[in-house]
């Protein structure tokens, strides 16, 4: 790595070159089983308001289930990454989908908040087995724009995250809640054509004597990964709480109804994506310490504007915030994968799921409960003091990463 490129391997005119086996193919499928995966991440978000009614929840337990998913489908992902590295098993990405999407369906048979919990339990397992090995997958072999390539597939995960609320909403308002199995069939392709055509063999050529899953690696590190895991946290506190509680407020304070308030949503999800995308890209060019700074002071004064106003400009406000706010998603991975390169799904895992998890658990239920008191505005608009934070956090960071190894 070059000391003018800090966060990530970059080289403007050479192609990537993958192992054997890796090809175009390869990462087209795991960018549709990312997006197939996080349109189901997006499920609960976007039920909400139809459970909140159906079964009479609370904003309490609404905070509450919001929790559950996130401790299942983001907490949990360290111990799938580690048994990744471990095993090589494709089964962690291929079976994932068809599992997450079979626990969102089976929510029509529900006869209970309960219930709901268990199945919503279960759609994060499948949730947090992909994210791991499908993350080190998606570069495996790319030596050359790793940003854009790891920014590709977050993208298309962050695509289907954002077109889930419009697609659950749509679904059960068009064909009523007893239409809900139906969202099993993206899942179940998404599982059939990664079992087909994802190699069976993940170990790397020229590397198969080697075995993850150590945390020796890792340790060595511990000072610039906290950091990194700490400006995630920072980010998926805003992230996590806004998916799962925006579709809410907007019902509750703004009045919107499901299907507009899911459309304004999957909107601002949207620009996350292309945020996402705009941020590898720019890594690469100008180094991940200044994205991510970028990042963290450009996102409260535009989620300010969401608040504060009303109309087109509120809406421009939201979208621009979340477009900003996620610039950092694959610089953190792959900034974190480069100082720890034998362990890549079990530090995916830390700068994704685990942060993520830690966050949501943390400030979604507690969110829910400063909504129950104080209103569900001024609860959600507390948050926006993360993100200053993290710029503070940010300026630690070392400028190259063999700064970042001698912490």
């Amino acid at each position: 790595m070059s000391s003018s490129n800090p966060a990530l391997v970059a080289a403007a005119t050479a192609k990537p070159h993958r192992l054997a086996g890796f090809g175009v193919l390869t990462f087209v499928l795991l960018c549709m089983g990312h997006f197939a995966i996080d349109l189901s991440s997006a499920a609960l978000g976007g039920l909400q308001p139809v459970l909140r009614d159906r079964f009479g929840i609370s904003l309490t337990q609404a905070g509450i289930l919001g929790g559950v998913f996130v401790f299942s489908a983001s907490l949990l992902q360290p111990l799938y990454g580690w048994l990744a590295d471990r095993t090589g098993s494709r089964l962690f990405t291929v079976l994932s989908p068809l599992l997450a999407s079979s626990a969102i369906a089976l929510l029509r048979f529900a006869p209970d908040y309960f219930t709901i919990m268990a199945l919503v339990f279960v759609a994060g397992v499948g949730i947090a087995a992909f994210h791991p090995q499908g993350t080190s997958l998606a570069v495996r072999g790319v030596e050359y724009k790793r940003g854009r390539a790891m920014a590709a597939f977050i993208s298309s995960g962050t695509l289907g995250f954002a077109i889930g609320p419009s697609f659950y909403a749509a679904l059960v308002t068009t064909f009523g809640f007893e239409s809900l199995p139906w969202s099993i069939l993206p899942g179940a392709i998404g599982t059939l054509l990664l079992w087909i055509y994802l190699p069976r063999d993940l170990q790397p050529v020229g590397d198969r004597a080697s075995r993850g899953g150590s945390w020796e690696p890792i340790r060595r590190v511990w000072k610039p990964i906290t950091l990194l895991f700490l400006l995630v946290f920072i980010r998926s506190t805003v992230q996590v709480t806004f998916a799962q509680l925006l579709p809410l407020y907007l019902n509750v304070e703004r009045s919107m109804s499901l299907v507009m308030g899911n459309y304004l949503v999957s909107a601002y999800l949207v620009c996350g994506a292309m945020g996402g995308f705009l941020g590898g890209t720019l890594a690469d060019r100008f180094g991940g310490k200044r994205v991510i700074l970028w990042s963290m002071l450009g996102t409260t004064p535009c989620l300010l504007v969401f608040f504060l106003t009303n109309g087109w400009l509120s809406a421009l406000g939201l979208c621009l915030g979340g477009a900003v706010l996620l610039f950092t998603i694959p610089v953190n991975v792959l900034m974190a994968q480069e100082l720890a390169p034998s362990q890549t799904a079990t530090v995916s895992s830390l700068m994704m799921g685990f942060a993520w998890g830690v966050a949501g658990l943390l400030f979604v239920p507690l969110t829910g409960w400063l909504a129950d008191h104080i209103g569900m505005h001024d609860a959600l608009m507390l948050l926006l003091v993360f993100p200053l934070l993290g710029a503070v956090v940010t300026t630690r960071l070392p400028n190259t990463l063999e700064e970042q190894r001698r912490m």
